[in-house]
This record gives C-alpha cells, structure tokens and sequence, in this order.
C-alpha cells in the first residue's frame, strides 16, 4: 500500500495535524526519536525567534496503541504554544467581546517572493492572513513528525536517509548577511539513501 499524508492546521492557531495512512500494522514508533526530530528542526542556524517559543512535542489522535502502529491512519498532532495569544484573531468561529491579543487586523500587503499572493489570488481573500497562515514554515513541524515515522518504518527493512549541508560556512555566512538585508536566502542540502534494493519503486509513475 502507497503511503500517504495530509495534512492541516494553521501557523498560529491551536495546532498542525497530520494523518499518515498505508502504515502496517505493528510498526514500533519511539516518541522521544519523533521529538528529537523536531527538536532538530528548531535548531537550524537562522532560524526565526518563533523557535524560543514553541517547545514541539508530537502527540497522537489515532492509529497507535502503546507503541505500535495499528495498519489504520496514524493521526499526528503538534500544538501550537503561541496560539494563546492569538485566540480572538485565529478563533475558527466568529469570536466573542472585544479584539485582543494579536491578528485583530487584517494583513493588505502580501510579502514579497512569498505564497501570500498566489494564495490570494486563487481563493479570493480579503485577508492576506488567511493564505500566509497556511503558507508558513511553522508547519513544516508536523512534516517532520510524519517523517520520523517513515523513517521508522525504512529502518525496518534497513533503509537509511541522512541529510547536510554541502557549504555550511558559506551558508551561515549568507543567512548573516541577508538577515541584515531583511531578506531571505535559499542553500543546497545533500540527501543520502543507503540500503535502498535496487528496483524499488518505479522510474515512471508512483502507481507503477
């Protein structure tokens, strides 16, 4: 069965969801390896002060029971701390009493090289904030909490995945420097796969 993930949530309300459905049944899964993942996450060089903030810890809806996956969808969830300021403005139903706390004012000005315009532009918002919610680097967190549990199941048949840096030095060098610039900058990460049998998979279609 293909594995498969959806996902949802919004960078500043209640938290990211991701269900992971094709798991197999008895598939072990360590908590503390999927939280060391997304400790890893927010320990990137540059990354924003919304890192001293959220302290991500993955939790379960459905699809595991102590420790083993159950061959139904695998439902993941990572709260948001910083929602509880953000209660009246990321309320899912009209909020009651007054504006408070923050994103009580509409966002006109999409950020520049951003998803913000298309997203408004293909679903019509009024508010920006209703695109760049979605369109956020916070919700990679729960990505890395999906991925961890492929990872977990590749390791089963003794596949591993690594990931770094190719120019670290010159990378944090253009991360200073665009950070000056009130910028953003892109690099290059090598990806290695080792143990993978040859013929996995299909060079044509995913299906295949």
């Amino acid at each position: 069965m293909t594995l498969r993930l959806s996902s949802a949530g919004e960078s500043h309300g209640p938290a990211l969801v991701a269900i992971v459905s094709g798991l197999p049944a008895g598939l072990t899964l360590d908590r503390e390896a999927i939280d060391a993942d997304l400790r890893r996450r927010q320990e990137g060089y540059g990354r924003s002060p919304r890192q001293q903030i959220e302290t991500d810890r993955v939790e379960v809806l459905a699809g595991l029971r102590q420790g083993r996956t159950l061959g139904t969808p695998l439902a993941l969830v990572v709260r948001n701390v910083d929602h509880k300021n953000w209660t009246w403005g990321m309320s899912p139903w009209p909020p009651e009493g007054e504006p408070s706390g923050k994103g009580t004012k509409p966002v006109t000005l999409p950020r520049p090289g951003h998803a913000d315009l298309a997203g408004v532009l293909k679903y019509g918002h009024a508010d920006v904030r209703d695109a760049l919610e979605r369109a956020s680097a916070r919700h990679t967190a729960v990505h890395v909490a999906a991925g961890a549990v492929a990872k977990a199941l590749l390791t089963t048949i003794g596949i591993t995945v690594t990931g770094s840096v190719v120019d670290e030095e010159g990378l944090r060098a253009n991360v200073d420097a665009a950070r000056v610039e009130r910028d953003t900058v892109g690099g290059v990460v090598e990806v290695r796969a080792r143990g993978v049998p040859p013929g996995l998979g299909s060079y044509a279609t995913k299906e295949d």
